[in-house]
């Protein structure tokens, strides 16, 4: 009798040890399984991609400003862009416009207030001005400098100098002056220097003469950007030479217009040179550099979508847009 109880109860035992043995186990192995991703699905996001996943990167790009199209779920051109430039800017070594593990994972990193439905940067940033100090200022400086606005030391201290080197740059970007650099004057400060390396001599460069791709943008593309630059604005000043591929670059980021320059150009009755067939002149030195200085961030027409000349527009429609300036022969407009 005593020999059966011995052995219920080591059996009992033995069946115990093993239940807490695998329990164990279970919650090692629990605790042991790598968090899943905080953000997106597994798949890789690249053009023609479709869905849920689209939706949020393209919603968390343009919570930090780099997308400004329309969140509709579908990997096109102009998302394409948006990460290319999220990847340069955060100094990712693969900038292919491509969303992996590593993309998303900093763009999370980024971007962890964005909620769905938040697809607007929350108001503010930084603002640097008389006596402030710190790698900001540093950053300004050195990016200043890069485009040979500023001579003085990289020292990390906005002095006087750091001052009139930043209302030089609002003036040749066309923004307001007052030699303080918040949120706007910095977004297009570093739109405007996107070559920027902290290590690389700071001097201005000459623009390259159509490289083999910017921005997302092809070699076609640059040059068919620079025949329409060339049709419609030769004769006008070189900053509305600027102004008119800045309005082009414009449509090309807004959501009311093909995402694609053969798309923009050729849109019917969009450019009059289209119509009359200038626009297949061979473009000249000064609008392949006018592209250029557009692509790097200057726009004179100060976020313009359209423009006319006076003098010969006809349409009430294009006379009744409201107004920002005008340059040369040209008035440009929202």
């Amino acid at each position: 009798m005593r020999s059966r109880y011995f052995i219920f109860m080591l059996t009992c035992l033995f069946i115990a040890v093993t239940l807490i043995l695998s329990g164990g186990k279970e919650m090692a192995a629990f605790h042991l399984k790598p968090a899943s991703s905080p953000a997106f699905g597994p798949g890789i996001l690249k053009v023609g991609a479709r869905g849920g996943d689209v939706y949020e990167l393209q919603g968390r790009l343009k919570f930090l400003g780099y997308y400004t199209g329309k969140v509709d779920g579908v990997f096109s051109w102009r998302t394409y862009r948006a990460v290319r430039l999220f990847q340069y800017s955060y100094g990712m070594k693969k900038i292919d416009g491509v969303v992996g593990p590593k993309t998303k994972l900093k763009l999370w990193q980024a971007s962890k207030n964005w909620r769905p439905g938040m697809n607007k940067a929350p108001a503010g940033g930084p603002v640097l001005k008389i006596g402030s100090r710190g790698g900001d200022v540093y950053d300004l400086q050195g990016r200043l400098r890069f485009l040979g606005f500023y001579t003085g030391k990289i020292d990390g201290q906005y002095g006087w100098r750091t001052y009139r080197a930043v209302r030089l740059f609002q003036y040749e970007f066309g923004m307001k002056i007052d030699g303080v650099a918040g949120p706007k004057t910095l977004t297009k400060l570093r739109a405007a220097t996107k070559k920027y390396r902290p290590t690389r001599a700071a001097r201005r460069v000459a623009a390259p003469r159509l490289p083999k791709t910017s921005h997302g943008l092809s070699r076609n593309d640059l040059k068919l950007l620079a025949q329409a630059v060339h049709a419609e604005a030769r004769g006008e000043p070189y900053v509305g030479q600027v102004a008119v591929a800045a309005v082009i670059l414009n449509r090309l980021e807004s959501d009311k217009f093909p995402d694609t320059i053969p798309g923009i150009i050729y849109q019917p009755l969009a450019f009059e040179a289209v119509a009359d067939g200038q626009i297949w002149l061979e473009p000249d030195e000064t609008a392949k550099k006018a592209v250029m200085d557009a692509l790097n961030g200057w726009d004179p027409s100060n976020g313009a979508l359209y423009y006319f000349n006076p003098a010969r527009a006809t349409s009430k429609w294009i006379w009744s847009r409201p107004q920002i300036k005008r340059i040369g022969k040209h008035i440009f407009t929202r």
